[in-house]
């Protein structure tokens, strides 16, 4: 372990990795030992997790986070608490009474690992559920995307659709219009 990796006041060192020791237990890197692993769902392990030397008891890749449940997009909008981002979640919400839809957003905290040290506001981030790491964060980065926004990023409405949303979509668009219900309805005049 680099001495530039101990910040705190506690030895950092990895859980599955056992410095003492002649035979390794771990997989070995081009700079020693490293426990790493794949979060599965299809999502690639980061080369930063492989091959870096910090330490991080809440990256799902370097330590035992598991992810599981839901995994969700949105749009990265704070990057100001230390390896925690914000993202906001655009979604639309359906109101029956007038057969539309209104633009609503959630904002959620994410647990950034040092690998995303380069994740700034306004990029794109997948992130997945994973058991509770603090107060408010239940969540863990595991992919985002360089994305440039012209403007406020916080004013932005970015849809990230699912394919049951686009089927939903789709049925709602091609449903009557209220015109067309209301001229139906109309009792005949004969």
């Amino acid at each position: 372990v680099a001495m530039a990796e101990q910040q705190e006041k506690a030895f950092q060192k990895q859980n599955n990795v056992y410095l003492n020791t002649k035979a390794l237990l771990s997989k070995k890197t081009e700079k020693g030992e490293r426990y790493y692993k794949t979060v599965g769902l299809g999502f690639k392990t980061p080369k930063e997790a492989i091959n870096g030397t910090y330490i991080d008891k809440k990256c799902p890749f370097t330590s035992n986070v598991s992810i599981r449940g839901r995994i969700i997009k949105g749009i990265c909008i704070g990057t100001k608490m230390k390896n925690t981002i914000v993202i906001r979640r655009d979604y639309l919400h359906y109101v029956k009474k007038y057969l539309r839809f209104e633009k609503r957003h959630t904002t959620v905290s994410a647990h950034c690992a040092p690998c995303f040290s380069h994740v700034k506001v306004g990029d794109i981030v997948t992130i997945g559920q994973c058991r509770p790491l603090s107060k408010t964060v239940r969540f863990n980065v595991l992919k985002f995307e360089p994305f440039k926004i012209v403007g406020n990023v916080k004013k932005q409405f970015m849809l990230f659709q699912t394919k049951n949303a686009i089927k939903i979509t789709c049925l709602l668009y091609t449903s009557p219009s209220p015109r067309d219900l209301s001229t139906s309805r109309m009792p005949s005049s004969a």
